[in-house]
């Protein structure tokens, strides 16, 4: 899978993990250089309290583009160290 945005992969990897049709990609597979950290934050009853990075390529920025959760909740443990992306950004197979 491949997380795509103004003409660059963000993000590619064979270890997504899917949750509520999103693709969470492993943190490690996330180029840092396209990240900026965003100091919005959501809730999500079972998942927790989610962060935010906004895309910055080519000079040009997507504002909290992508999420992650820090610390999530015991249901969703399978997306720590994970990030997933919206606000434009294609997620190719």
């Amino acid at each position: 899978m491949r997380a795509v945005w103004n003409n660059q992969v963000i993000a590619e990897s064979d270890a997504t993990v899917v949750v509520e049709n999103n693709q969470y990609f492993p943190l490690t597979s996330v180029k840092p250089e396209y990240l900026k950290a965003s100091k919005t934050q959501s809730t999500c009853p079972w998942k927790g309290t989610a962060s935010y990075y906004s895309l910055v390529v080519d000079g040009q920025e997507n504002t909290d583009a992508a999420w992650y959760y820090p610390s999530p909740k015991d249901a969703a443990k399978e997306i720590k160290d994970h990030v997933a992306f919206w606000r434009g950004v294609k997620i190719e197979a």
